[in-house]
Order: C-alpha cells, then sequence, then structure tokens
C-alpha cells in the first residue's frame, strides 16, 4: 500500500472490504474482531485514526509505536486469535495526521476472536458462534475454496517423517528462539500448525494435504497426487531441449532446498556488504522466488511448477487460484495467500517472511543485484514470474577475464597450474569479499597451507587487501587497483 492509494480506500468509505476505527491513544477493543471477520469472509483493508465517516482524526504520533506492538503480539497470541494470524502494521501522514492501516488477507482457516466466530457483511461484523449452520457453512466453504485443507482421513503420522519433523522444529526454533513447537510433541506440533483439520459436511477428522507435502513420505506425497512435481530446467546452449534438468517430486521442505541448490549451480553470485554483513544477492533474491513457486501454487491441478533458468532471466510459472490478472505493481496490488496454512508454516521456519515480501524483497535485491532491472510478477490463471539477469552474468563473465589477465600480468613467471589457482582464489575472494583463511579453504577446495601462502603473494602484489584488526576479526579484500580495472 502507498500513500496514493491509501487515499482512494478511504474515500471509498466503508464497506465489506474496508473498515474505519477511531484510535487516538490506543488500539480498539474490537479491532481484532474486524480482523477475525475478514479472515473469515474475503479479506479487507482496516484504517486506524478515521472515523465512520472517513475524517483523518489520526493517531497520537507517541502513541503509534506501542499500538504496532500491541496489534502484532495479539494477532499472534492464540488466547485473543485463533489460530493466529501473522499481519503486519504500515503507518502514513495524511492530511498531517497519523494513520495505521492493516491488511487482512483472506485465510482458509476459520478464526475466533476471543472463543467467538465473527463474520462479515457490508453493515460490519457480527458474532456467528452461536448459529451452528453459519459456523458450519463457513467451514465447508474454506475446505471447499483452499484444496491445502483437503482431509485425508487414513493419512497417520507414520505417513510423516520425523526427521523432517525434528528439522522444521529446529528451524523454527533457530528463526526464533523459544519457539512453542520445541515443547511439543510430534502430534501437537502438526496440530498447532493448522495441518490437522474436521469435515464439517461429513464429520470426518484427518491430517490435511498441506500436511502430506510438507512432510509425507515420498510415496504419500504420489499416491495422493501422482502429477505432482516441479520442473528445473537450464536451457542456454540447447534451447530447443535442455542443458540440464531436475525433476523434483519430494516434499516442499527438500523441494525448496533442490531449487535453491541448482540455482546455486548455474547462476553467478554477487555479494553485497549490508553494513558489515556480506549477504549473497543471489541467494536473497531465489529465496522469495522459490518459496513463492512452492507456497502459492494449486497442487490439485496436474500442470507443473517450473523453474526455467535462460540466456534472459529466470522464468517461472506454476498453476494458480487467481485473485486478480495482469502484472502485479509493487505498492499497487493487494497481496493474497493462495496456501495460508504452507505459507504460515514456511514462516514459521524462516524460510518466508511477511505476506508481500516477495515483490518487496526480490524488487530490492534485484536493483543492487543487476541495478534498473525489475522483476515481473504476473497473476493468472498461470502465475508467472521473470527475473532478468542476463546483464549481470555478462558484468560477472567480463569481471572473471580481467581477473585472468591481472594475475597473468603480475605471476607471470609461475606455472600454469600455480596461476590457475591464484585466479580460482582471486574469483572467489572478489565474489566473496571479508572473509577468512578456512572459509576460502572451503569455497575453493584448496588446502589452508596452499591459501596462506596464495593470499601472501596477492597480497604483496597489490592485488588483495587485509581489513580487520587481527586475522580473527577481518578478511580479505580486492584492492582498490584491481577494482578499477574490473569496472
Amino acid at each position: 500500500m502507498n500513500k496514493a492509494l491509501l487515499k482512494e480506500t478511504i474515500a471509498q468509505g466503508e464497506g465489506i472490504e474496508i473498515e474505519f476505527k477511531k484510535a487516538q491513544f490506543h488500539l480498539p477493543q474490537n479491532v481484532l474482531e474486524s480482523v477475525c471477520a475478514m479472515l473469515n469472509r474475503q479479506g479487507g483493508h482496516i484504517i486506524l485514526g478515521v472515523a465512520n465517516n472517513g475524517t483523518i482524526e489520526g493517531v497520537i504520533p507517541d502513541c503509534v509505536q506501542e499500538m504496532k506492538d500491541s496489534f502484532v503480539s495479539s494477532v499472534n497470541d492464540p488466547k485473543q486469535l485463533d489460530p493466529k494470524y501473522y499481519l503486519s502494521v504500515q503507518d502514513f501522514i495524511l492530511d498531517g495526521k497519523k494513520v495505521l492501516y492493516i491488511y487482512v488477507p483472506e485465510s482458509s482457516q476459520v478464526h475466533s476472536c476471543k472463543n467467538r466466530v465473527f463474520d462479515r457483511n457490508e453493515d460490519g461484523d457480527f458474532n456467528i458462534t452461536g448459529n451452528a449452520d453459519l459456523v458450519r457453512n463457513m467451514h465447508i466453504r474454506k475446505q471447499g475454496s483452499f484444496s491445502e485443507n483437503r482431509i485425508y482421513p487414513f493419512l497417520q503420522l507414520t505417513d510423516f517423517r520425523k526427521d523432517l519433523i525434528n528439522r522444521s522444529r529446529q528451524l523454527a526454533e533457530n528463526h526464533r528462539p523459544g519457539h512453542p513447537w520445541m515443547e511439543l510433541n510430534n502430534e501437537d506440533m502438526l496440530i498447532s500448525a493448522g495441518l490437522f483439520k474436521k469435515d464439517y459436511a461429513t464429520g470426518k477428522e484427518g491430517y490435511s494435504l498441506a500436511a502430506a507435502l510438507l512432510f509425507g513420505h515420498d510415496e504419500v506425497i504420489h499416491n495422493i497426487l501422482p502429477h505432482y512435481k516441479t520442473d528445473a530446467i537450464l536451457r542456454k546452449v540447447n534451447i530447443d531441449r535442455y542443458d540440464d534438468r531436475e525433476i523434483v517430486r519430494t516434499n516442499l521442505i527438500e523441494s525448496y532446498d533442490k531449487l535453491m541448490a541448482f540455482v546455486a549451480k548455474h547462476l553467478s553470485d554477487k555479494f553485497f556488504l549490508d553494513g558489515v554483513v556480506s549477504i549473497s544477492l543471489r541467494d536473497h533474491i531465489f529465496r522469495e522466488i522459490v518459496a513463492n513457486l512452492l507456497v502459492h501454487r494449486e497442487f490439485i491441478n496436474e500442470f507443473p511448477a517450473r523453474l526455467i533458468i535462460e540466456n534472459d532471466g529466470v522464468h517461472c510459472e506454476n498453476w494458480n487460484r487467481p485473485h486478480g490478472n495482469g502484472l502485479l505493481v509493487l505498492g499497487r496490488h493487494s497481496p493474497f495467500q493462495k496456501n495460508p496454512v504452507i505459507s504460515g508454516f514456511f514462516r514459521e521456519i524462516g524460510r518466508v517472511d511477511e505476506l508481500g515480501s516477495g515483490l518487496r524483497n526480490s524488487t530490492r535485491f534485484l536493483n543492487l543485484y543487476s541495478p534498473g532491472n525489475k522483476p515481473e510478477f504476473i497473476e493468472g490463471d498461470m502465475f508467472k514470474t521473470f527475473i532478468p539477469i542476463a546483464s549481470v552474468e555478462k558484468t560477472i563473465r567480463v569481471e572473471k577475464r580481467a581477473i585472468e589477465k591481472a594475475i597473468e600480468e603480475s605471476f607471470e613467471g609461475s606455472s600454469k597450474n600455480v596461476r590457475k589457482k591464484l585466479i580460482l582464489l582471486l574469483d572467489t575472494i572478489a565474489n566473496n569479499e571479508g572473509k577468512r583463511v578456512p572459509e576460502y579453504g572451503r569455497l575453493t577446495g584448496i588446502n589452508t597451507s596452499s591459501i596462506e601462502k596464495y593470499l601472501s603473494k596477492l597480497h604483496n602484489a597489490d592485488i588483495v587487501r587485509f581489513a580487520g584488526k587481527s586475522s580473527k576479526i577481518g578478511g580479505y579484500y580486492i584492492s582498490q587497483k584491481i577494482k578499477d580495472g574490473l569496472s
């Protein structure tokens, strides 16, 4: 959301997808009821600091952070909102006054607020807890709309891989120390993650399709979805067929690992200093792209998801349950989760960030990786993504030739084998600045004593420099002289 779109939203007035609330000093008590109702219906926009008639009254600036913290804490507290749901708050200045904006997507689950179930219509939120028919119909509607909720009554805990459950528990702990999953057994953890459902049309209970896709043994997944696969293809030389291919037909957790490894195998990296931390721009971009490819697809459709690396860039496509059509524009679209349970699970283990992060983060990091280029996300029955990287690959190849030239000129009398290892080491430093001897040994496969000897040669030739107070605090960098030659 941006300021112009927010003004347009306010101008539309309140309705089934738009809710205004006065909020000068504290979070309105009924804001969670609106969140619950919108999650249960079709999503919407909540704007705090605006009167019912659309007048912007504002939030006291000194109270903004406390209100934001209180909201995030409440939606992540199952005593307040069950199941909990991660939402974020944006603040804007309109007409010189602070307002807070919350986007609420439609959820695949039925939520309750303080043990009460709310639905929504044009007149606002209404409590349907005491109406068994309305609650049951809501459950049926959710199960019919989101295929990840399909129940398989005969799925047992033994059909799931214990090692994957344990790994996910540890990933969640690494991402958020003190994660509650660490205290739960496997069965309770899956229930907590929303992977055990009740079918209100038949009364049957069981693990869902989402559970099978996340933890199922491969044969279990293939029995449920025989067509399920993600096709990773390299097509740069043999454009009529392919140069390399990997068909991924395993669980979503290891599918992510395999696709990221395929990207790392075939795309050059470009490291970037984010403050004092060196990060991989390639990994930051494709973390978003691969997670989006896996999390937001329609699994019951037989069309395979595809990741295709070609000369102009990377193309991804997967079958989709569209929520609109056309090119998505940063700041001008409302993000929508296609598989909220799976998406929420990936968020818990640190594989995705908040809703809408894919477009925002990939745009940011691609601009650093390849200045001037922007990713394309196209919504439709087939969701398509394009990451233009051709110019980056060309630049990196040019830099590699410049590195080879620097070594040839500075070490003309050295053997061919030594020059080859110096080129490998210098190229590795160029793409991984700030590391120390053990890390360069791991990245190049050259033993530690040889790395130390080669670094000494490169340092004496003013090709690399060491920055840091000691060998334990600091790392190696390409000298400015060589950088000027690469530019």
